[in-house]
């Protein structure tokens, strides 16, 4: 396997695994804050690895963004997340497999994405952009 493709597959796995446990971690605390669950138990779906695995594909536009202010950075990683969720939920829609579903949240689009979760998404990819790049993002 080449050095480039190994890198590839670690960031994938890298961006995937993060993105579960940060799903896990959200749907946990919403759980215990939001539905009294003293369990914290949590929820996703298999579907969600590849997902936030393809993160690792941001990876070149880290490089270019690199040294530009962190409200552009941020700001880019999110419109980049709002389209691969809006993007794959359609896909997943369309086949009755998608595992989130925003139509009852006010500041939602076709139910599959959450303009509300614009402040998550910009700290998200922050921290993306902190593994693919392998070193502080400030």
């Amino acid at each position: 396997m080449s050095r480039k493709l190994k890198k590839q597959a670690e960031d994938f796995m890298k961006c995937g695994l993060m993105g579960w446990g940060l799903e896990c971690l959200w749907t946990g605390l919403g759980s215990v804050c939001i539905k009294k669950n003293k369990k914290m138990e949590c929820f996703t779906s298999i579907w969600m690895f590849p997902i936030y695995g393809m993160a690792s594909m941001m990876s070149p536009l880290c490089h270019i963004m690199e040294g530009k202010n962190v409200f552009l950075r941020g700001t880019v990683y999110t419109a980049c997340i709002f389209l691969t969720e809006f993007g794959t939920g359609s896909l997943l829609k369309k086949k009755d497999c998608c595992p989130w579903d925003y139509s009852d949240a006010k500041a939602n689009y076709k139910g599959l994405v959450r303009f509300d979760y614009a402040p998550l998404w910009f700290a998200v990819g922050l921290l993306y952009e902190k593994i693919l790049m392998g070193k502080k993002a400030a």
